[in-house]
């Protein structure tokens, strides 16, 4: 069995293509390499070059493998289609031009679940065609990242979206087909959700494609759920904390992954602010370290 060991530009704080504070692509491939990764995600495309040989060159350059990217966009918004399919064409054009494999859906925050982040009985649900959509759309990019470029496309369920909490995402698990749609598993958005990370990894294993490697500061989590912190806020905080600080078992995830044969990558992330003081090279290392020392 291999497992291989990642990280992404959202634990240097991008969420967009460009944004204050950021720090330059360049500096992120540096500071990923020097923390010990041997890969890292495209991050929202648009921040790092689209010209595949520039980036190829770049990613030499720090003996780092593309490892896939994020779909992070509006799925909840039937008026938000276009943004959706420049988001999940572009993306998967740059996969595929670096050999990369995983791409990953997600659906950005709604203000309609923003307030309910981590309140499962309290938030709004879709109705019935409202829902139907909403899963006709993943399920239409899923079809396209697989058949039309060959890649792994797994769904990621996200704090503040309408796809946050577990019931959801084994809702549609259960609609869309298996061949087209797997998991990629974030294990601190589970626990921020208010669900049990080891719990559903156990049921599901078989189906996660992709690992997203979280923590979660359970204090930090409680007073962002009782005040309705929204998440960038709460990044900001320090929600999600370094690996192994927080609530999530990684040696119970480690287990479940070595118990099933999982092979391929795991991705730390480690969101912050980056308008914040943060130390992005210094937790990245911390976080190598304390995947090394149980076993990674």
């Amino acid at each position: 069995m291999t497992i291989r060991i990642g990280n992404a530009p959202c634990s240097w704080g991008i969420e967009f293509a460009s944004g204050p504070g950021y720090p330059t692509w360049q500096e992120v491939l540096r500071q990923c390499a020097a923390a010990g990764y041997t890969g890292i995600e495209l991050g929202p495309v648009g921040f790092m070059p689209e010209d595949p040989a520039v980036l190829a060159e770049a990613l030499a350059g720090h003996d780092l493998s593309l490892i896939g990217g994020v779909v992070f966009r509006p799925f909840h918004d039937p008026t938000a289609w276009d943004d959706v399919m420049d988001g999940a064409l572009r993306t998967c054009r740059a996969l595929v031009a670096h050999g990369a494999q995983h791409l990953v859906l997600i659906d950005s925050i709604s203000p309609r679940r923003a307030p309910t982040a981590g309140r499962a009985t309290e938030a709004e649900q879709m109705d019935k065609a409202e829902w139907a959509a909403f899963r006709d759309r993943i399920a239409t990019v899923a079809r396209i990242g697989a058949e039309e470029f060959g890649l792994t496309v797994g769904i990621h369920a996200h704090a503040a979206g309408f796809l946050d909490f577990e019931p959801e995402l084994e809702r549609l698990l259960e609609e869309v087909d298996e061949s087209l749609l797997k998991i990629c598993f974030d294990t601190g958005h589970h626990s921020y959700a208010g669900f049990d990370p080891v719990a559903f990894m156990a049921r599901h294993i078989g189906r996660i494609s992709y690992m997203h490697f979280k923590d979660i500061d359970p204090k930090v989590k409680a007073n962002a759920v009782a005040n309705r912190t929204d998440f960038y806020t709460a990044c900001g905080d320090g929600i999600f904390c370094n690996l192994g600080k927080g609530d999530v078992d990684f040696r119970s995830v480690r287990r479940i992954l070595l118990e099933a044969g999982f092979e391929g990558w795991c991705t730390v992330e480690q969101d912050c602010d980056p308008t914040r003081d943060n130390d992005s090279l210094g937790d990245a290392r911390a976080n190598r370290e304390y995947l090394q020392s149980i076993g990674f």
